[in-house]
């Protein structure tokens, strides 16, 4: 997958991911922190993968632990669809802004920037814009 590192988003910045889902996509994720054992959050859709369907899974990570899962139950995306993911946070949560959804999520590690993106599984990135 796709990993940007030396990243210096502050609260309140947008990180946009634009992108389409395979046609055989089982599941894609989103990651953004500090670096990947240190992630204030893992966005997850799985359409079928690790005993999910059509779930959206989202998790951070603190020194290569992850946290309690969170599951959210609305799950708007479809094999092969384009898609844009744009992620901002805040010292209380960040937040997961799609064309017809938004999420959010508690910054439980009270990260206080973002310098780490990784996209990885069944997306393929065509642009990623900061904002």
């Amino acid at each position: 997958g796709l990993v940007v590192t030396q990243l210096d988003i502050q609260p309140g910045e947008c990180i946009k991911v634009k992108g389409k889902i395979t046609s055989d996509a089982k599941g894609f994720a989103v990651n953004v922190g500090k670096d990947s054992g240190n992630l204030m959050l893992h966005f997850n859709p799985r359409f079928d993968c690790h005993g999910d369907v059509n779930t959206i899974v989202c998790n951070s990570k603190e020194d290569g632990t992850w946290g309690e899962e969170d599951r959210k139950a609305d799950f708007p995306f479809q094999h092969g669809d384009k898609t844009e993911i744009c992620i901002s946070f805040n010292e209380a949560e960040a937040t997961v802004k799609l064309p017809e959804a938004e999420f959010q999520f508690p910054n439980r590690l009270g990260m206080e920037k973002i310098e780490y993106l990784a996209v990885e599984g069944d997306f393929k990135v065509k642009a990623i814009k900061f904002s």
